[in-house]
């Protein structure tokens, strides 16, 4: 399907995601795509997760990472009721 023919027009950014296939790629994508704060905020997220998942505690990723205890909960609420994003990502890294 050609991009914007989707029902869902917001489908077409999540399957150009899924077309990318090496990290360098992505980056590019993502540097394109994002401002380096709104970058910088994934990546701090995602490191979030990671460390909240080995059982990491809050101050040790605040220090690690930078991130807010704020930006942290906001993570763990994620992770804990979200639709397991992070956990499905996580757990790929980890093959």
């Amino acid at each position: 399907m050609k991009p914007g023919n989707n029902i869902n027009p917001s489908d077409d950014l999540y399957r150009a995601i899924l077309t990318l296939e090496t990290v360098d790629e992505c980056k590019k994508f993502l540097v394109d795509l994002c401002t380096r704060t709104e970058l910088s905020a994934l990546e701090q997220r995602f490191q979030a997760a990671i460390m909240l998942s080995e059982g990491k505690v809050y101050t040790d990723i605040m220090d690690a990472t930078g991130a807010s205890s704020a930006t942290i909960s906001r993570v763990s609420r994620a992770i804990n009721y979200g639709d397991g994003g992070y956990a499905t990502a996580i757990e790929r890294l980890k093959k």
